[in-house]
């Protein structure tokens, strides 16, 4: 564990000029999105969130809780319930050890991506990140003044992504404070191997790196129970900070609640940068969100299993037209495809929602390796995937 001054939160303390978020740029996503935001003809493709309501038992248990009045203050890093019915979870799930010591409660996944980037990034660090990549987290590191610096992932000729780990490796230098993986990942689904993630590992040990990595979408794979983790490699004390949400497995994604798994030497900083950041979140959405840890296995299966077939149909509706460059993903739940003549897919995507009424995420808001590639989010039934196909395929055809 480092024990120097850099290891303490570079946030505390420091002014942020105004002139560093004034320059944060508006997503890709949001900006296709708002354009033509609320209109009620326009399939929703764009965003990572299906159409199924968060499950009964969930709502159920945040109803309870919010009858009974549990709506004070509460503790910064999670309800100590939340927090030891998380730790079983990530034992349960990897077979490991893991302590509700190493667990702090986040507002979404989002704030776990802002949170570690506030506990690490000095202005001037740079962060090494696996792309393509949401764009999150390349706006909360410029927010810390980071300089992201991007190893775009390879494809294949038959659309499937890999990663040469030795670009990781060449993209690190004196500057660089940690390197960000999302695995699965979002938006290629591409998932990263128990082999990579132990390498990886044993680099940034040598190198005495942080590694941040996204695993929301763990249990969103479809030939394995779950994706491999960096915590089956990692010791409790490793510079490893897990990102992890309720909105994708638990169909969550309105409530904003995540964790961050980290060493438990980190606790009282978190704490520390909750209080500040937004004072911890809601008792009573953490009481749903135990539930969802606790009794939510069987809703996850019925996730993967309602994402399986839209995968199938959007891969062989899209595959069958010779222009497009698409394969299976192994998990989440996009497509992340090209169209032989697209170049421009903010122009694409803004056209189809305009004109064709189907929402699409362009591929340059995903930095490095996004460009000219489409994404789609098929966690939808068939009949709104059918119609949003229907309207793709149109606008293909018009080129």
């Amino acid at each position: 564990m480092q024990s120097d001054s850099r290891f303490l939160p570079p946030g505390l303390g420091a002014s942020l000029s105004r002139a560093v978020a004034h320059d944060l740029e508006e997503t890709g996503i949001a900006e296709v999105a708002m354009s033509v935001f609320g209109d009620p003809d326009v399939v929703p493709l764009w965003f990572g969130e299906g159409d199924l309501v968060t499950p009964d038992f969930v709502r159920e248990a945040a109803a309870k809780s919010l009858s009974a009045g549990e709506t004070f203050y509460t503790w910064q890093r999670g309800l100590p319930e939340l927090r030891a019915a998380l730790a079983a979870y990530t034992a349960r799930l990897y077979g490991i050890a893991c302590g509700p010591e190493r667990i702090s409660v986040t507002t979404g996944g989002m704030q776990a991506i802002l949170l570690s980037c506030q506990l690490l990034l000095d202005p001037g660090d740079n962060i090494v990140i696996v792309s393509p990549i949401w764009p999150n987290i390349t706006s909360a590191a410029r927010l810390m003044r980071g300089d992201p610096r991007y190893v775009a992932l390879d494809r294949s000729r038959d659309g499937v992504f890999s990663l040469d780990l030795q670009k990781v490796f060449d993209a690190v230098d004196h500057a660089t404070r940690a390197i960000f993986v999302n695995s699965p990942g979002n938006p290629t689904g591409w998932t990263m191997t128990s082999d990579q993630q132990r390498a990886l590992l044993d680099f940034a040990r040598k190198r005495g790196l942080w590694i941040m990595a996204d695993e929301v979408y763990a249990r969103l794979i479809y030939d394995h129970p779950v994706a491999p983790s960096f915590l089956e490699h990692a010791t409790a004390d490793d510079a490893l900070l897990v990102l992890n949400s309720f909105s994708k497995p638990w169909a969550m994604t309105g409530w904003r609640i995540g964790w961050l798994t980290h060493p438990p030497a980190l606790g009282d900083q978190l704490a520390k940068l909750v209080q500040i950041n937004t004072s911890g979140v809601p008792a009573f959405l953490q009481r749903g969100a135990i539930a969802a840890v606790e009794k939510g296995d069987g809703f996850v299966a019925e996730m993967v299993e309602r994402c399986r077939p839209g995968r199938e149909l959007v891969f062989q509706r899209l595959s069958a037209n010779p222009r497009v460059t698409i394969a299976r993903p192994e998990a989440a739940f996009y497509n992340f495809f090209s169209v032989d003549g697209v170049t421009d897919t903010m122009a694409f995507c803004k056209k189809l929602a305009t004109e064709f009424k189907v929402g699409l995420a362009p591929g340059e808001a995903f930095a490095a390796g996004g460009q000219g590639n489409i994404r789609l989010c098929f966690a939808s039934g068939a009949e709104r995937l059918s119609k949003g196909l229907d309207r793709i395929e149109a606008a293909i055809k018009a080129l």
